[in-house]
């Protein structure tokens, strides 16, 4: 009997993941819209004082484990984590805003991860780096090569924090380097977002008073400045990545010639 690919069954697996997580997210925005009509239909607010009621609810004592959760399911919903970030600073300010948006990110990171890990396998298939194509297939192999180092990078170059998420699991990288690297790596976005946040005054937003006081200008200033600094360091990483990258296809390359060294002492490779 002729052997049969399996490249159908990787494409039905990753189509079958697909609509298991699309229906997730439809249920769980259902869930909100039917929370948030309800509230509203039942106590008779409007838009504006139901986001209200939520935000006191968030602030209450149970509040923070709340927001966590939220963090945690948001990817499953493909909802921002810079939106989510920002509330939690304009709540909480900027210690335990970021404390807790630091918490939620990586509880979110971890379940995208087991996810991808569960449900991925179809999508990008174990020792197929080669035929990947992007920014997956720049960075399959370096993940399976030193997955904390890789997702380090990752974060700190401001890739799409979700995908980085399910490349990791779909890619079956080990738990740990990638928490580890996760974590630190997104430290500085995390702070800088956070401080956006913080710099609002929530309520007076949300009341239509709107005026120079709602924002303060030095915690904006601070958001500003490490963002700043965050997309200089982060163009500088990926030059550096992009020329580590062309140097691993090169040498990996069966018609690459030794290097010759030019008039100038410096070493060039002939084509």
């Amino acid at each position: 009997m002729p052997h049969q690919s399996s490249a159908p069954l990787h494409r039905r697996d990753g189509s079958l993941a697909h609509h298991r997580q699309t229906i997730i997210a439809s249920a769980i925005w259902l869930a909100l819209a039917g929370a948030f009509l309800g509230y509203s239909l039942s106590s008779g607010a409007s838009p504006t004082e139901t986001l209200q009621a939520a935000i006191d609810l968030l602030r209450t004592p149970f509040g923070p484990l709340i927001y966590i959760l939220i963090y945690t399911l948001r990817p499953l919903a493909f909802f921002s984590a810079v939106i989510v970030t920002l509330i939690g600073g304009a709540i909480w300010g900027p210690f335990w805003g970021t404390l807790f948006a630091i918490i939620g990110s990586n509880m979110s990171a971890t379940l995208a991860y087991w996810f991808g890990r569960a449900f991925g396998s179809g999508v990008l298939p174990e020792g197929k780096a080669g035929a990947l194509e992007g920014m997956v297939g720049r960075y399959t192999r370096r993940l399976q090569a030193n997955a904390f180092s890789a997702i380090l990078m990752m974060r700190l170059i401001y890739l799409p924090y979700d995908l980085v998420n399910y490349l990791a699991g779909f890619l079956r990288i080990p738990y740990r380097p990638y928490l580890l690297g996760s974590v630190i790596g997104a430290l500085p976005g995390t702070l800088t977002f956070t401080l956006a946040g913080a710099s609002l005054a929530l309520d007076d937003i949300l009341a239509g008073r709107f005026s120079i006081s709602v924002v303060n200008p030095w915690t904006l200033a601070c958001s500003a400045g490490l963002f700043v600094a965050g997309i200089v360091i982060a163009r500088m990483l990926r030059r550096k990545e992009q020329q580590l990258t062309t140097l691993v296809v090169s040498a990996d390359s069966p018609h690459a010639s030794p290097p010759t060294e030019d008039s100038s002492g410096t070493l060039e490779r002939i084509p």
